[in-house]
């Protein structure tokens, strides 16, 4: 059997590029290589590509098959295609996925006469009006990624799937477990095709009791535990503001993801890599599950305020308007003191300590209110900050993206003319720089190309990506 092809990675400017379909096997694994300092006085390597070549990236020559929908999955799958992998995004016809039609808003129409892409047809806006084009949403997770749309109920199309799967490096999915089994596509059957194979999958609850349970981010934070604790004492249990649980669990996935990449390159075998909602959502729970466990008491909303540090929290100042400060250590608060004009409230018995500035709470807001009163937000951050108090006024989205701005830290990256742009990459290596995204693609946007060559010889390159 031909070895299955997977793109390569680009060679140094003065190697010669290695025949294709030249990457291990598999069968024997590759030796593992150990670190030799350099001889004293020896030039520290430069993480600079040689002039003219193509800088390299952490995961060139690594093919991933996303077979994923929704957040977590696909923004794993993008996470890869930032670092080089080459990312195949399979999607039904006709749909694809589900939040391509979460929206609005939706990514602008085609230009005028532009015909909608292979399989995908006009929509409804609201209104009854027709749309065109793809949800913003889907944007946000699919960049950098070619499309094909594969129905696994047409016998061709299944047979092309597990053709990918059997090429792949990596697969992602979030089916309910046990439901590719009669496609050929679980990690059983992917595995005897594929030895290689890291094989990912994402549930809500597990592949044991609560497999049959649907997985959805809200849900999740409510059974959790995570709503219980967000709000304000007394009122109403609330989620956060984004789908967090399925962003938590994208980051379990790709850390999984790379260390199975990892095993693989010291033994030449693949794994199983299994992440699900709840479990990434209880491991982020930190000092509150902790704090459970250590009193077997269940904590509850304290609203901005944290339960074991003071000042940690928004305070009010000129109008109303709020200030968030994170005094984290004793030194910080009596800067704040003395920034305030009231150094006293550093050597008061009630607020020298941290501990004690948690048992008097309430007294210590109403002093540093009193006194933040007097100016706005923006005026406190510039004394604070020169005197090394972290505070920050409550920022709006385009705040936020206009401070990360003037920081210097590029937030956000061109995809094409007439495509949203994307939240940068918060991602930054040195030798191997994140990968420039490209646009996420329109429903089977790639599927011709794709399709001619899942059917040809499996030593033949992927197709360029245009």
């Amino acid at each position: 059997m031909p070895q299955p092809h997977r793109p390569q990675p680009r060679p140094p400017a003065d190697a010669a590029p290695e025949p294709t379909g030249a990457e291990p096997t598999g069968t024997e694994p590759p030796g593992v290589e150990t670190y030799t300092a350099p001889p004293a006085g020896t030039a520290p390597p430069t993480d600079a590509a040689p002039p003219g070549a193509a800088p390299a990236r952490a995961l060139d020559g690594i093919l991933v098959a996303d077979f994923s929908r929704v957040l977590a999955g696909p923004l794993a799958a993008a996470t890869l295609a930032d670092l080089g992998a080459e990312v195949i995004k399979v999607e039904r016809p006709g749909t694809g996925d589900d939040t391509r039609a979460w929206g609005p808003p939706f990514v602008a129409d085609p230009p005028s006469g532009e015909e909608p892409p292979s399989g995908e047809e006009p929509a409804p806006h609201e209104g009854g009006a027709p749309r065109r084009g793809t949800a913003a949403y889907f944007d946000a997770a699919n960049r950098s990624k070619r499309g094909l749309a594969l129905d696994l109920g047409d016998p061709d199309d299944a047979a092309a799937a597990r053709e990918l799967a059997r090429r792949a490096d990596v697969l992602i999915e979030n089916f309910r477990p046990g439901s590719l089994a009669k496609y050929g596509l679980d990690h059983t059957a992917t595995r005897a095709a594929n030895p290689g194979l890291v094989h990912c999958t994402i549930t809500g609850f597990g592949s044991g009791a609560g497999a049959r349970l649907p997985g959805y981010d809200f849900v999740v934070q409510a059974v959790g535990g995570l709503m219980s604790i967000t709000g304000e004492p007394g009122g109403t249990p609330l989620k956060a503001g984004v789908a967090l649980v399925d962003v938590l669990t994208a980051k379990d996935a790709t850390t999984g993801i790379l260390a199975a990449l990892r095993h693989r390159d010291r033994t030449g075998q693949g794994q199983l890599v299994e992440v699900n909602l709840l479990s990434s959502l209880l491991g982020s729970l930190v000092n509150q599950a902790s704090g459970h466990l250590a009193t077997g008491r269940d904590p509850g909303p304290m609203g901005n305020r944290h339960p074991s540090i003071a000042p940690y929290e928004t305070l009010a100042c000129r109008d109303g308007q709020l200030l968030a400060v994170a005094v984290g250590n004793d030194r910080q608060f009596r800067e704040l003191a003395r920034a305030l004009g009231a150094p006293e409230l550093a050597e008061d018995a009630r607020f020298a300590r941290n501990e004690d500035r948690v048992q008097n709470r309430t007294d210590l807001i109403k002093a540093l209110e009193r006194r933040l009163a007097s100016d706005t937000p923006h005026d406190w951050t510039e004394r604070l900050t020169a005197v090394s108090v972290p505070c920050g006024p409550v920022n709006t989205v385009s705040e936020a993206l206009e401070l990360a701005q003037r920081l210097g830290l590029d937030p956000v990256t061109p995809v094409g003319e007439g495509r949203i742009p994307q939240v940068t990459s918060p991602l930054r290596l040195s030798g191997t720089p994140v990968a420039q995204p490209f646009a996420p693609p329109r429903l089977d946007e790639h599927g011709t190309a794709l399709r001619t060559w899942l059917s040809g010889p499996a030593d033949h390159p992927l197709p360029p990506h245009v």
